[in-house]
């Protein structure tokens, strides 16, 4: 068995790209489509529940099936499952009032969560702070007072520390003890485990949480490098469905982009690239190879064979 619980971050360790499946919309949650996907040719399974149905029962379902079907060949319990939760990130009231989501979702055991229409970093950093228990404290400004001051009345200066580069820090996690008893069994660990273990990577080295953000609008592309900056984040990507439809696109315009879109997605790549975040963009069996040479390590597309070509490229070892 793999010392990782999140085949996805192994692989992002080794410097792998890594390939996802699944629907933005109409995934089937139950029991038996969970034991099928349990075999994927992809490293991780994408639940689309920012259009899709918000399904937490069929989500525990599926999570089951998983496991019932697994370990997967590569040693791993599961393939990772990464949900697309509903809320847009368009600033930090609108995801702090939505953090329920999170919690349900983590709840029901899954690998990663992403944040669509993320707008400001201020939304993303809140994003972070949701999917984090209080008690996982690596990256949280160290000028927050101690819990017992704060229960004094003492609070966190407006304007927050920054670290050595210049960035905002994040403040205390925000998710509460209670579904730990149903997502730990998804992942095999005591709840104990499972709670330190459950924590953005990077950020924290032992984490098993991977996050992302999807940057769709033309607010989401002026203020992507310090979006993506934020300490938590795992990977980011571009929205060109929503950031094309916001330039005035009835249909996606095809690869290659305009020039106003190939410029915003050159700018997020340079981004992720800056901060140590993985790169998404969808990959074909023609252009795989050069992607992953610019830099691209998550790839969308739903194509085995491309999925195929990269990790062949990429002399990858760990097995599908």
């Amino acid at each position: 068995m793999s010392g990782r619980i999140n085949r996805c971050i192994e692989l992002l360790e080794q410097d792998q790209a890594i390939y996802y499946d699944g629907p933005h919309s109409g995934h089937v949650l139950t029991h038996a489509q969970g034991m099928i996907d349990a075999g994927t040719w992809a490293d991780y399974v994408n639940v689309g529940m920012e259009h899709g149905a918000f399904d937490m029962s069929g989500l525990a379902e599926y999570m089951r099936g998983m496991v019932e079907a697994g370990p997967t060949r590569s040693g791993h319990r599961t393939p990772a499952v990464i949900v697309e939760a509903p809320v847009n990130g368009i600033d930090a009231a609108h995801v702090r009032t939505n953090a329920w989501q999170f919690r349900q979702i983590l709840g029901r055991g899954v690998h990663g969560i992403l944040l669509c229409q993320a707008e400001s970093a201020d939304a993303v950093r809140a994003f972070v702070e949701s999917c984090r228990y209080p008690h996982n404290t690596l990256g949280v400004d160290p000028a927050i007072p101690s819990p017992l001051a704060r229960m004094e009345g003492a609070r966190r200066a407006a304007e927050g520390g920054t670290d050595a580069a210049g960035r905002k820090l994040i403040g205390v996690g925000t998710r509460g003890r209670g579904s730990e008893s149903t997502a730990a069994p998804v992942w095999g660990l005591s709840t104990e485990e499972y709670m330190d273990r459950c924590d953005p990577w990077p950020l924290n080295p032992r984490g098993e949480l991977l996050l992302g953000v999807k940057l769709e609008s033309p607010e989401g592309v002026a203020n992507c490098e310090e979006i993506i900056a934020v300490p938590g984040l795992g990977f980011a990507e571009i929205g060109p469905g929503d950031l094309s439809l916001s330039l005035g696109y009835r249909t996606i315009p095809p690869e290659p982009f305009p020039a106003e879109m190939q410029r915003a997605r050159d700018r997020i790549l340079a981004a992720c690239r800056k901060s140590g975040v993985a790169f998404l963009q969808s990959c074909t069996p023609d252009n795989i190879v050069e992607r992953i040479e610019e830099g691209v390590r998550v790839v969308a597309g739903h194509s085995e064979q491309a999925a195929a070509r990269g990790r062949a490229h990429q002399k990858r070892t760990l097995p599908v």
